[in-house]
């Protein structure tokens, strides 16, 4: 293979938020590490495409640079991270778990926590952006610098929206803002936690492999090492409000159909924007399920609300 391989695309990760942290960091930080290693070796390699998230760059509001991480920076400017000292750290507790017989719910819990901790020390919200984080640093440090690196940090992916036809996607169960859409159109989902203003920056998945294609196509054969953002917010924004009113008129006009055939009619999504407003809703939920289900009988109620992306 290696003598062969002319262009690598690097795009395997866990999105999983809040996954175990020695497997997060496996896959998207030490897996980026072994694909450089690996494209180095590569006779006739022109250029290597790695896939990262636009939110490796965290929280930070306004226009956000195409900015590459150098190794062991930080978001919050805490001690520089060393990134086989992470893995060390995920090897230690799980020797510690395995040698108190700790079931596998408690090392679950207990290496999701350490991952988190981890990105929330050094200024990333989760995990899975954490690692995505350092599988950037990995994957420059460890190429050849003669190899041409571009690297490609989508945002919220989507179903497509053309090729192959509009709207669609692979895998189930369905994910990101497509598993809320779907979810709202079945009856599943109510509410959702969010400001009506904040913009929320979709793309299109096809929209994503043709960015990637014209980089592969403009990098090959030329070293260069740069980042693309791929999304839609900065000529194209959507904001939570506009998303309400789009997926209601649209499961108003086109229902879903229920277990017994019959269409699913929705209601306006509630958006959920602060602890005042989740008291209210949570007041009238409860209030008018008392007068149709009295207390003291042996019937259930539920709420759905779906968490932003």
């Amino acid at each position: 293979m290696w003598r062969e391989i002319d262009i690598i695309v690097h795009s395997a990760a866990t999105t999983t938020l809040d996954d175990w942290y020695d497997t997060a960091l496996a896959i998207n930080t030490y897996g980026a590490k072994h694909v450089a290693e690996f494209a180095t070796r590569c006779v006739n390699i022109k250029m290597l495409l790695h896939v990262s998230t636009a939110y490796v760059c965290g929280e930070n509001s306004g226009v956000i640079p195409e900015k590459a991480f150098r190794m062991g920076e930080t978001i919050s400017g805490s001690r520089k991270p060393d990134v086989n000292e992470e893995k060390f750290l995920s090897e230690e507790l799980i020797g510690e778990l395995r040698e108190k017989n700790a079931s596998e719910e408690e090392i679950t819990i207990a290496l999701k926590n350490l991952g988190l901790q981890r990105a929330r020390l050094h200024g990333w919200p989760n995990t899975y952006t954490w690692t995505k984080t350092m599988g950037e640093m990995m994957m420059r440090h460890h190429l050849n610098w003669n190899v041409s690196l571009a690297v490609v940090r989508p945002t919220i992916i989507t179903s497509t929206y053309s090729e192959p036809f509009a709207g669609w996607f692979d895998g189930f169960p369905f994910r990101t803002i497509d598993n809320v859409t779907i979810n709202y159109g079945r009856g599943k989902i109510n509410s959702f936690i969010g400001d009506p203003d904040t913009i929320l920056d979709l793309i299109p998945a096809d929209m994503v492999v043709n960015a990637m294609i014209v980089a592969m196509i403009v990098h090959a054969n030329r070293p260069s090492y740069m980042i693309y953002h791929v999304g839609s917010s900065m000529s194209n924004p959507l904001r939570y409000a506009d998303f309400q009113s789009f997926i209601l008129n649209y499961f108003t006009d086109n229902p879903l159909a229920n277990e017994d055939g019959k269409p699913v009619k929705v209601g306006k999504l509630i958006l959920v924007d602060g602890m005042e407003s989740l008291r209210k809703h949570l007041t009238q939920h409860y209030t008018l399920r008392s007068k149709v289900c009295p207390i003291d009988s042996n019937c259930r109620s539920h709420i759905n609300i779906s968490c932003a992306i």
